[in-house]
């Protein structure tokens, strides 16, 4: 079952904020520190235990990186003392975690649901902004043997594109998705000694040498050759347009429809306008597809939430409105030297 919904209190950025998830596609956006990054961090570290069956405040601490790794820094800044608690549903089943802010290790956390959330493993991916495939060998060694500066999401993901194929002959849908990223990336991708090549037929390609947008599209063709996007799985990924050609906006966005309809459910963070309209242009009926538009609230300066299914009734739509007014300002500059 999909997560149905996120509820924060005086959690990092956030005072207080319920949000309702579509099981198919949710898209946050919003202006930089509104915590998109954040909401989904909260929601992979709860998916990925599932499977490790590891604790939630451990991973919290993993992902997030507060400093000197102290729980209690993830409580937002009161006076005094304080608690936080993050809730994640999936239905009936909820997984809490609450803590003070002057917990520093994580078995001061108070965790209740683990044993029912774990019952129901959830396979989860986290693609983050920064590619990691090109610095993958010796990088997983590294990072089990070392205490190093990384959020776990960079380790986890070069887990997940290591992974081999699965066993018996590809479904019909994975084979049309696999099509057409060879399309985009013009090959296959293939690992030698935890290095990753894109393999067509000039040879193997190292991935240092390729942009990093299609680094990243490669990254996508592993996930769902190796079998790691089924159905039922979660993906999350932060910027899904960074340093990609614009014009592969609209086959990446098919890719995710596709996978949306296949019983994927999808989480994406986003600045970029040409994403949010693909996504608006190239649905279909059914399509389930939830904008969230986090903004600071004009009077409490608390970050808030409007949730829709329809792009052009997102409020308020920070991206849509930065390219209106460059619109107007050239039209306004055009004009005005007509009149010259």
């Amino acid at each position: 079952m999909a997560l149905t919904r996120l509820r924060l209190e005086r959690f990092t950025a956030f005072e207080e904020l319920d949000i309702n998830l579509s099981p198919g596609i949710n898209v946050f956006v919003g202006a930089n520190g509104t915590g998109k990054t954040h909401l989904m961090n909260v929601a992979y570290a709860a998916c990925d235990i599932s499977k490790t069956k590891d604790n939630l405040a451990s991973k919290l601490i993993r992902v997030f990186l507060p400093s000197g790794r102290a729980l209690g820094r993830l409580v937002k800044r009161h006076k005094g003392t304080t608690r936080c608690a993050a809730e994640i549903y999936r239905g009936e089943r909820k997984l809490r975690v609450s803590f003070s802010n002057h917990s520093t290790v994580p078995d001061s956390a108070t965790i209740t649901g683990a044993k029912e959330w774990m019952a129901d493993p959830i396979e989860s991916v986290y693609v983050p902004v920064k590619e990691m495939l090109s610095n993958a060998p010796k990088f997983r060694s590294l990072y089990s043997q070392r205490d190093i500066h990384f959020e776990e999401i960079y380790a986890d993901i070069l887990d997940r594109a290591y992974r081999p194929m699965l066993r018996g002959p590809i479904d019909h849908t994975r084979k049309e998705l696999l099509k057409s990223l060879q399309k985009i990336v013009e090959g296959k991708v293939t690992t030698k000694e935890e290095e990753f090549f894109l393999s067509n037929r000039q040879g193997n390609l190292e991935f240092t040498l390729l942009a990093e947008g299609i680094r990243k599209l490669g990254l996508l063709w592993l996930l769902i050759q190796n079998g790691t996007l089924l159905n039922g799985s979660v993906l999350f990924w932060d910027e899904p347009g960074a340093n990609l050609n614009p014009k592969l906006f609209g086959p990446l966005v098919e890719i995710l429809l596709e996978l949306q309809r296949n019983e994927v459910q999808i989480f994406l963070a986003t600045h970029d306008y040409v994403i949010l309209k693909e996504l608006d242009l190239l649905r279909k009926p059914g399509d389930e597809i939830l904008f969230h538009s986090l903004y600071r609230d004009e009077k409490t300066r608390e970050i808030a939430v409007t949730s829709t299914d329809e792009y052009l009734k997102i409020h308020p739509n920070t991206i849509a409105d930065t390219f209106s007014d460059l619109y107007d300002r050239e039209i306004e500059r055009t004009l005005g030297e007509i009149r010259k």
